[in-house]
This record gives structure tokens, C-alpha cells and sequence, in this order.
């Protein structure tokens, strides 16, 4: 999910470093990446320093190759014959069963081809209803399965947010109004588990998950997004257009799914908040922001500096995982906000970033992966 909404923002992305004597900035994407001089701690903490939306800060240490203590070792090797494989063999079970109910769902019904996307978010009547109740349940239950047996939700009303929406109380109409989307702080790729399990959102996905096998056609029947960047067809929308237009249908039609977004573009440790990309925001249309956190004790199941395959093996060996939730109330756009989604963008940054205490950092995906090439620089050295 790391680059998922790289491209809705409506302007370019800012790729250097924070500058705030700069707002124009060229892009580093065709640099080769940070080079590494020195395998010393040293360096390791200073970019620690500079890159602490991304440091990962549990017992596994950085990239998941730090040095366990014994009892860590010892739980980790029970855990990798015991649980891994059980875990494992139950999860693709449930995959293939809810695979198999979205392939019943969708027999003799051709899929939604629409400006150059493919889906069955269309489908209605008992289809729909069966795709979307199996699945929000088998959702939860690969979550029971990682060892979620239990999520602390908490949803707040307006009188109970530290910040309230600046248009609240302007036109009273407004707050009758659908929100468009849900947007959201991004940890892991749980957190799509989750959303699935909780109000079976459309997201925003790379074009090759549509043909990765099983995932494809669940991804499909979600009404997924799916980002073609190689397209050079001069009646594409764009990802940003295309978005846009699926949020205001979902905030004026009911039957519409929501879209489920995460405008910072890219995982972080959890405590920090990124800036905001502007494609969630340029509908115009209410969103309701929602804060994720995932408490730990020894690994965390934020996917920061760690490989994916390193992350899934030592997450299903954690017996216990904890997740905590906070639903914010409808966020309504001033007509301020509506005519400037950048202001829109940054309003609802501030607002999650108070009711989450959640600190604010302007770096980016850029700035990930040239923490990531530093690090991989340092550990290949030593």
C-alpha cells in the first residue's frame, strides 16, 4: 500500500527533504538512492533522528534484525512450529473460502468496465449483500486468527473532539449530509483487514492486484480503484479523477460504497502523522477520519522498515495483537475548505493529529525509501 496514493495528490509531490524555506522542489525518482559511508550506530541514530515517522521501535529493533534476548528467542522458536503453520494453513483457507463465495457472487454477471476500471461494487440485490456480510465476517475472523481477538473501538461525537469542525454549527442541512469517504492514518496492510471487517470499503490499489490470484476478484467485488500509472490514453481521468468521482457518487448515492482512503501515501510507525495528499478532498464532500493504533509489548505490527515476508512471519508468531480504534464524527467542509482542498486536507490533518496525539511530520515516501536504502546500506556492511 506504500505508494497507493502517491497520485492523487493534485499537485507534485514535495520528494526532498523538508524545507521550509522551499515549497518547489525537484524530483529525486530517478536518483539513485541514499549511499551509505559508515556501518557505525552513529549513523543509525542520526537517521533515526531524521526519519522517526519510520523507525521501528520494539523488540525486533530496526528492519526486524536487532538482537532478541533469550526469552524472545525462545517464545519465537515455539511460536515458528506451533502457530506460524497454523496460521498460515488457516488464513489462505479462509482466502479461498471467501474467493469461492465472491465467484458464486459474480457468475453470469459481467464486470462494471468504466473508465479503464473493472469491478462488482454495481452488483445489488442478494449478490451484493452476500459479497459484503461474508465479507465483513471472514474479515474478522483472519483478524481473530492474527491474534485480534478483540479491538477497543471508540467513536466521539462532536461535543467529545478536543478540536471541532470550523463549520459546525453554519448550516445545520450539512450535517444531514453522507460523507463521501472514510480517511484514515496508515500502519499496515491490517489496516484494510480492518475496514473491510468494519464497513467493507473501496480502496485505492496497484493495477497487478487485480490479476493476482484469489486477491484479484475479491479486490474487484471490494470496487477497488485500481492505479494505472503506465497509462498514456488521452481520455484517462487519472487516479485523482477517478476517486473523485467515486467519492461524490458515495456521497450522493446510499447504494454506493464508501472509499476508503489514506492520504498520507504511505505506512508509518504510529506515531507520527505525514501530510496529507488532496485526492480525498477534492469532492468537496464530508469525510469521516478515523485514527488507528496498534499497542505491543514486544513486536509491533506497524509495517515501517521491515520487509513484508519478515513481517507476516513474526506477526503470526505473536500470540496476542492489539488494536485500538477511534471513529471521529463527520468532518464537514467550510465553503473555505471546499474551494481550497489543500486547506480541507491540512484541517482534518490537524484535527486527527489532536485527537490521536499524534505528531505532525511533513516527510513523505521519498524520504521512506531513502531511509530504507540508507539502512539496507548499513546492515549490508556489517
Amino acid at each position: 500500500m506504500e505508494s497507493e496514493l502517491k497520485d492523487l495528490n493534485s499537485e507534485p509531490s514535495n520528494t526532498q527533504q523538508p524545507d521550509p524555506t522551499r515549497e518547489d522542489a525537484s524530483s529525486k525518482d530517478d536518483r539513485p538512492l541514499l549511499k551509505s559511508d559508515s556501518s557505525s550506530a552513529d549513523n543509525i541514530q542520526e537517521l533515526e533522528k531524521k526519519f522517526a515517522a519510520y523507525v521501528r521501535n520494539d523488540v525486533y529493533g530496526t528492519m526486524g534484525c536487532g538482537k532478541l534476548p533469550l526469552k524472545e528467542k525462545i517464545l519465537l522458536g515455539i511460536a515458528l512450529i506451533t502457530l506460524l503453520p497454523l496460521r498460515i494453513v488457516l488464513g489462505i483457507t479462509i482466502v479461498v473460502v471467501y474467493y469461492l463465495i465472491c465467484r458464486i457472487c459474480t457468475l453470469f454477471s459481467p464486470p462494471n468496465q468504466k473508465e479503464e476500471q473493472e469491478g462488482y461494487a454495481h452488483l445489488g440485490g442478494w449478490r451484493r449483500a452476500v459479497i459484503v456480510r461474508s465479507g465483513r465476517f471472514l474479515s474478522r475472523s483472519l483478524l481473530f486468527l492474527v491474534g485480534f481477538y478483540w479491538i477497543n473501538e471508540t467513536h466521539k461525537d462532536s461535543a467529545n473532539t478536543q478540536e471541532n469542525s470550523k463549520t459546525e454549527g453554519t448550516n445545520q442541512s450539512d450535517e444531514q449530509e453522507r460523507p463521501g469517504a472514510t480517511v484514515s492514518n496508515h500502519l499496515s496492510y491490517l489496516d484494510i483487514l480492518y475496514q473491510m471487517s468494519s464497513s467493507f470499503p473501496s480502496f485505492v490499489a496497484k493495477r497487478s492486484v487485480a490479476k493476482i490470484p484469489l486477491i484479484g476478484l475479491i479486490s474487484k467485488c471490494l470496487g477497488c480503484v485500481f492505479v494505472q500509472r503506465e497509462s498514456k490514453s488521452s481520455d484517462f481521468k487519472g487516479v485523482a479523477g477517478v476517486v473523485t468521482d467515486r467519492v461524490r457518487e458515495a456521497h450522493q448515492n446510499e447504494s454506493a460504497p464508501m472509499m476508503m482512503l489514506f492520504p498520507e501515501g504511505t505506512t508509518t510507525n504510529g506515531d507520527y502523522l505525514l501530510s496529507f495528499k488532496t485526492g480525498a478532498f477534492l469532492a468537496r464532500a464530508p469525510v469521516v477520519p478515523v485514527i488507528l493504533r496498534y499497542p505491543y509489548q514486544r513486536f509491533s505490527p506497524a509495517w515501517d522498515t521491515i520487509s513484508g515476508v519478515r513481517h507476516v512471519v513474526f506477526l503470526l508468531c505473536q500470540f496476542v495483537n492489539h488494536m485500538e480504534v477511534t471513529w471521529l464524527p463527520v468532518y464537514y467542509p467550510s465553503q473555505q475548505e471546499k474551494d481550497d482542498p489543500k486547506l480541507y486536507a491540512n484541517n482534518v490533518r490537524r484535527l486527527m493529529a489532536s485527537e490521536g496525539n499524534l505528531i505532525l511530520s511533513d516527510i513523505g515516501l521519498a524520504e521512506k525509501r531513502i531511509y530504507h536504502a540508507a539502512l539496507n546500506g548499513l546492515f549490508c556492511q556489517s
